[in-house]
């Protein structure tokens, strides 16, 4: 099966994505537990229970004949046969650290994936009521949760230099290596896939990602910024793609329009 690819039905995500982020919240604001997942990465109840909702809304609202591949099933042995055929590719809660630190920078992410590309995407920041939606037809942000959604693009890269955003929780020596290279005027970070959607917005240039990430962390923000004028590449130049075999991403570029190669250093 494949959709009609519309902004009515990235909305539709979006809204989807909302009230996962709701009950996240419950259980944000609550005394949860935090448990190990057999990689050893952290799960928290919110990660399970918004991934419930989310399958469920899916199948019931959008139809049962895409397969849905989701962090927490997926870590429970539940991966569906996806071959070529469009799937759904979701992280429930993207920012388990951030999540249980409390500081308010964990996302829903949700994406469409088609002939190995994102083709629709959706991310949710429960705290602040950001919900960023993105097709071919653009990127569209409600903030705060309120209001007529904004369109945004990425700004061109300028002269006078970049700002380079990177992980709040994760930072490697090739990252480094790769940012001395460029000429960076300002460095700032943020956690989750908010990295992505900050250079959607123009607020930043560049994401290195030099460490190990999982297709779903990376799926529906990739679409924010691809639709936004950006792109995602690996490091041999080629476009970040989707449905590989363990669904584990290689180091990866995400940059605005504009931005060179690293010089070497």
């Amino acid at each position: 099966m494949t959709l009609n690819i519309t902004i009515g039905l990235a909305e539709q995500i979006g809204d989807i994505a909302k009230r996962a982020g709701e009950v996240i919240m419950k259980v944000y604001t609550s005394d949860f537990n935090v448990a190990a997942k057999g990689d050893k990465s952290s799960v928290t109840e919110a990660d399970t229970k918004a991934e419930n909702l989310i399958f469920r809304e899916i199948r019931t609202k959008i139809g049962n004949d895409i397969p849905l591949v989701g962090e927490e099933s997926v870590a429970a042995g539940k991966m569906p046969k996806i071959d070529d055929k469009p799937f759904w590719l979701i992280d429930p809660l993207d920012g388990t650290k951030e999540f249980i630190n409390k500081n308010g920078e964990f996302t829903v992410n949700i994406a469409l994936i088609e002939h190995g590309m994102p083709v629709l995407g959706a991310v949710h920041l429960p705290v602040t009521q950001d919900t960023f939606i993105a097709t071919r037809a653009g990127v569209f942000v409600q903030y705060g949760g309120e209001g007529h959604a904004t369109q945004i693009a990425c700004r061109q890269a300028p002269a006078s230099g970049l700002v380079a955003i990177a992980s709040k929780s994760h930072n490697t020596p090739e990252t480094e290596a790769y940012l001395d290279g460029l000429n960076i005027k300002e460095r700032t970070s943020a956690g989750s896939s908010l990295k992505f959607c900050r250079i959607a917005e123009g607020k930043a240039d560049v994401y290195p990602r030099f460490g190990p990430t999982m297709e779903w962390d990376t799926a529906a923000a990739h679409a924010v910024l691809m639709f936004a004028g950006g792109e995602v590449i690996t490091e041999d130049g080629r476009p970040l793609s989707y449905g590989k075999p363990g669904l584990k991403n290689p180091f990866f570029i995400a940059r605005g329009p504009g931005v060179p190669d690293p010089t070497p250093t």
